[in-house]
């Protein structure tokens, strides 16, 4: 069963370039035909689906967020990287890195603020 990490700054200033990585362990993801995902929880909001990177590099975006936001992998170390350009406080949530691998996994998820 793969596991995933995220990791990042907890907190971002206004403005700023928000880069998360999404570390993955006991598979590669690179491998048929999984997709790699990255979803967001505000506080007191629902999930917000954000971006996706497939096994071969394809990527999707969420159209309310494509406009600020970047996904891309480093196979040779397994990870998945999320940048959000741009931030605003409305940017302050709990961010998940997922994967369709096994039917579904999700990391436990980093929580990130932006404030001056």
């Amino acid at each position: 069963q793969v596991q995933l990490q995220e990791s990042g700054p907890g907190l971002v200033k206004p403005s700023q370039t928000l880069s998360l990585t999404c570390t993955v362990s006991g598979g590669s993801i690179s491998t048929k035909y999984y997709y790699w995902i990255w979803i967001r929880q505000p506080p007191g909001k629902g999930l917000e689906w954000m971006t996706a990177i497939a096994w071969s590099g394809t990527t999707y975006y969420s159209p309310s967020l494509k406009s600020r936001t970047s996904i891309s992998r480093d196979t040779s170390k397994n990870q998945i990287n999320l940048q959000l350009n741009s931030v605003t406080p409305e940017d302050t949530a709990v961010y998940y890195c997922a994967t369709t691998w096994g039917g579904g996994s999700w990391g436990q998820g980093t929580q990130v603020t932006v404030s001056s």
